[in-house]
């Protein structure tokens, strides 16, 4: 049955060639949503299935500016066409929008009555935009409209045909148009809603982050005001260790206060795209020796280990960058193995890449959360009834540097066994190109 229904309706639109177009239309409908694919392939459509149509303009008002601007055309130079700017009541599209009726011109001198009102400027666009082609014999002028608002107009021409188009045409045209105004306001109410989802997104992350810092910062708040509280108390009476242990820990709390706002700032500053990259000759295994004394000194927990091979590549990178990078790595790897354990760095030096990866001997992570532990504020739960201090910012911030350096990041754990966050360089710039000389030289010595 259902094949039967299909023969009759193609048979039905090869009988009728406004079938046919109407047939099309709805297919576009059906498969195109972006605004601009979408009118292209309308006004193709038009054009190619009516008879007399040899060439068609889609215009759509602009508020900001009080104009009609060309979104779409066949048949012309639209590189040319997209220039033009044209106020309401001026030459036929404009006429056409500033009326709200359809406007037919029947013959060539009719459409040139019709553009006598131009303005210079638009005029010379039209001229370039129909250098070469035929001039037209008859225009149709349809405004696109809904109940509330004017959105533009659609315009057909008939190059060929001194019998072009007619004003029994106008009926079925302004169809046509209505089917493309909806398509047009479906497709504005669209992005509208997606503009509303970023919107609420947006929000909502601000909310998550107020959060979150609110509940990182009351920790060390509170043992910072604790403890110079009690060193402030006079009538209390400490001793210089205990003043001194004290003291440390008022320190310590203040680093942390620091990496958060420190985080947040950065994670600020690559959200609005003003992440800059100074590239410069980098020795990474001296990068890391520099990280792990002064990780040294902050945790007497962890033992450090550097492997990088002898002969390791000097990389073209922001040194500041990659520094953080590496530092956030180990941070993650001290604070998800509490118990302590090795942290071992590691290089490794590929054809086109070098390879620097952070091991530690801690809790690990389900598979389940590796995919997600580069999303912002993410934070995998240590399953170790204790709370581990921290932004989640760490790591996005760490893959946005690595990616802005054409690099890749990712992590490999399994749960108990400890993790190990891995990230690569690309090894190109002029300290290849000078490593590469010197090798090619010493070979032809």
């Amino acid at each position: 049955m259902e094949n039967r229904a299909t023969c009759v309706e193609a048979k039905a639109a090869d009988q009728d060639p406004k079938l046919s177009t109407i047939i099309e239309i709805a297919t576009v409908l059906a498969t195109q949503q972006e605004l601009e694919i979408m009118l292209s392939k309308l006004l193709s459509c038009l054009v190619d299935t009516l008879e007399r149509a040899d060439a068609g303009v889609l215009m759509l008002y602009d508020p900001s500016d009080d104009r009609l601007a060309v979104r779409a055309a066949q048949g012309y130079n639209l590189a040319h066409l997209r220039q033009i700017r044209l106020a309401p009541g001026e030459a036929t599209c404009g006429k056409t929008f500033q009326t709200g009726e359809a406007q037919l011109y029947p013959t060539s001198d009719a459409i040139t009555v019709g553009r006598a009102n131009l303005t210079p400027t638009n005029r010379e666009v039209v001229r370039k935009a129909t250098a070469g082609l035929r001039q037209p014999q008859s225009t149709i002028c349809i405004p696109l409209f809904t109940a509330q608002k004017k959105v533009g107009v659609l315009m057909l021409e008939s190059r060929r045909r001194a019998d072009g188009f007619r004003r029994e045409d106008i009926p079925w045209l302004e169809t046509v148009a209505d089917l493309i105004t909806m398509a047009i306001e479906n497709a504005h109410l669209r992005e509208e809603l997606q503009a509303t989802k970023a919107l609420e997104e947006a929000n909502r992350l601000k909310a998550e982050l107020i959060s979150t810092l609110a509940h990182e910062m009351r920790t060390p708040l509170t043992s910072i005001k604790g403890y110079s509280t009690a060193l402030l108390m006079e009538e209390a009476d400490f001793g210089l260790e205990t003043q001194q242990e004290f003291l440390q820990i008022i320190d310590e709390e203040c680093d942390t206060l620091q990496d958060l706002i420190h985080d947040l700032l950065e994670s600020s500053i690559i959200d609005a795209g003003l992440l800059k990259l100074e590239p410069q000759p980098v020795r990474l295994p001296r990068l890391a020796k520099s990280l792990v004394d002064d990780m040294t000194h902050r945790t007497r927990e962890h033992r450090f280990l550097i492997d990088f091979p002898s002969e390791f590549p000097i990389v073209d990178a922001d040194p500041h960058r990659v520094e953080q990078v590496l530092r956030n790595l180990m941070d993650n790897a001290i604070k998800y193995s509490p118990e302590g354990g090795l942290v071992v760095i590691r290089g490794e030096a590929r054809q086109d890449e070098i390879v620097i990866s952070v091991a530690d001997q801690g809790v690990g992570i389900a598979p389940e959360h590796l995919n997600r532990l580069f999303e912002k504020f993410f934070r995998v739960e240590s399953g170790l009834g204790r709370h581990v201090v921290g932004s989640g910012l760490g790591l996005p911030i760490a893959r946005t540097i690595v990616e802005s350096h054409g690099g890749r990041i990712w992590a490999e754990s399994q749960v108990g066994e400890g993790s190990t966050l891995h990230f690569t360089l690309p090894l190109k710039g002029p300290s290849q190109e000078i490593d590469e000389h010197v090798v090619a030289q010493g070979a032809t010595e």
